[in-house]
């Protein structure tokens, strides 16, 4: 007797009852699949983004939206701050270093940040081809971008106003040159063009019909400890240079806490730290995600008790075709294990629409992702949780059956043929 060709044509049989409970257990397994490989995404490129940066300091505002505008660029900034008190603040011994960032424009979406060098090596991004950017109107292209806009070493660009495609006008008069292609980094510098910090200043300062000021780096021996500054940092006090945002990295523990308070309380700027906003951010989303994991766990649970009705219904009406197949030398085990078959290949076919349908989803939601905030969001592989999520359904999908199941040992085969 094969059983599991027998528990098919029993599903088949009672088809609609069998994919009713089926699409249950599927849609409460892709709630939770989804759930989990969203949280495991995020959580990563938070957590990889965010790594090496102690404090972001800008313009005083939201501190979750500073954090978000400069270190995700998933958002506006907060405004710009002066650059002359900027350079004020990474005197303080409590500094080690801080990376400066200059935002406004785009080129098809993807935003143009002005910084320095140093930028690259916070997120271990290495230039695969060219070089790294020297002087003005230079620029280093992210490998997303590089591959989903065409552009490669040698040409040139214009950026327009605002951080989205169709913002704003064209800088039409001035133009990037692109001397360097990053190598893959899965960070966020994959999506960004890299230019100084002066590219920004010039485009600008030309569009508003004044003179351009003269060449210089300010903003690099911002990145040594401030005991190791030097001349070039001198003499730039103009009140017309302004910056977005720094990434700081400090020097110890206390100065995470001692620092923010100071620079808020004393300045016109703002210090964020980005832990404490992202760990506010995910304590939000974990409320939600944990509700909806609740719902869809009551789904499973549903789908369960789906499965028992339905075996419990037709192990009535198989009552005679159960007693004939004992009479004809069927143990009572083999059919016990035979309802219970049933139960777990409704369990199996379940997690596996379920986990089908969450990879759909994750993939129409990354699409939407990807064109607003050019982020991939991808999982071919299984997550370790979801190997435990099949475990429990497997649990209820016996369970569910085996309740149902335990009443072939109370039929009496003689009185059941009989009655028929």
């Amino acid at each position: 007797m094969n059983l599991f060709r027998i528990s098919w044509a029993n599903l088949r049989d009672r088809s609609l009852s069998s994919f009713l409970s089926g699409l249950l257990m599927a849609l409460g397994v892709t709630i939770i699949s989804l759930l989990l490989i969203l949280n495991q995404q995020l959580s990563e490129q938070f957590t990889k983004n965010v790594r090496g940066v102690d404090l972001v300091i800008g313009a005083k505002g939201s501190p979750l939206q500073l954090i978000l505008a400069s270190i995700y660029h998933i958002d506006a900034p907060t405004g710009n701050i002066p650059l002359a008190e900027a350079m004020r603040l990474t005197r303080s011994p409590l500094i080690k270093s801080a990376i400066p960032l200059a935002l406004g424009d785009n080129y098809k979406g993807y935003r143009i940040v002005g910084t320095n060098a140093k930028y690259l090596d916070q997120y271990g991004a290495k230039v695969g081809e060219g070089r790294v950017f020297n002087q003005a109107l230079e620029a280093v292209v992210g490998e997303k971008v590089a591959r989903l806009t065409g552009l490669k070493l040698g040409d040139e660009f214009a950026g327009s106003h605002g951080l989205t495609a169709g913002e704003g006008e064209e800088h039409g008069d001035k133009k990037y040159k692109v001397v360097g292609l990053l190598a893959p980094s899965n960070s966020v510098a994959d999506q960004l063009i890299l230019t100084p910090v002066e590219s920004v200043w010039k485009i600008h300062e030309e569009e508003e019909g004044e003179a351009p000021k003269p060449k210089r780096s300010p903003m690099m021996p911002m990145m040594a400890a401030p005991d190791e500054s030097d001349s070039t940092a001198q003499g730039t006090d103009d009140p017309s240079q302004e910056i977005t945002a720094l990434l700081v990295k400090v020097r110890s523990p206390l100065a995470k806490l001692t620092l923010p308070r100071a620079i808020n309380d004393n300045s016109k700027l703002m210090a964020a730290s980005p832990a404490i906003e992202i760990n506010r951010l995910f304590t939000l989303l974990g409320f939600g995600i944990d509700t909806l994991q609740y719902i869809a766990l009551a789904i499973i649970i549903i789908s369960g008790i789906s499965v028992f009705v339905s075996l419990y219904n037709s192990l009535k009406e198989r009552r005679y075709e159960m007693a004939l197949m004992l009479s004809m030398g069927a143990t009572r085990a083999k059919l016990f294990g035979l309802l219970l078959l049933e139960g777990l290949m409704i369990a199996l076919i379940g997690f596996g629409a379920g986990i089908l349908l969450s990879r759909l989803g994750l993939f129409l939601l990354g699409q939407n992702v990807q064109e607003n905030f050019h982020y991939d969001l991808s999982a071919l592989t299984l997550l370790p949780e979801e190997g435990l999520l099949l475990l429990g359904t497997l649990a209820i999908g016996l369970l569910a059956a085996a309740l149902p199941s335990l009443g072939i040992y109370r039929i009496n085969i003689s009185q059941t043929l009989a009655d028929e």
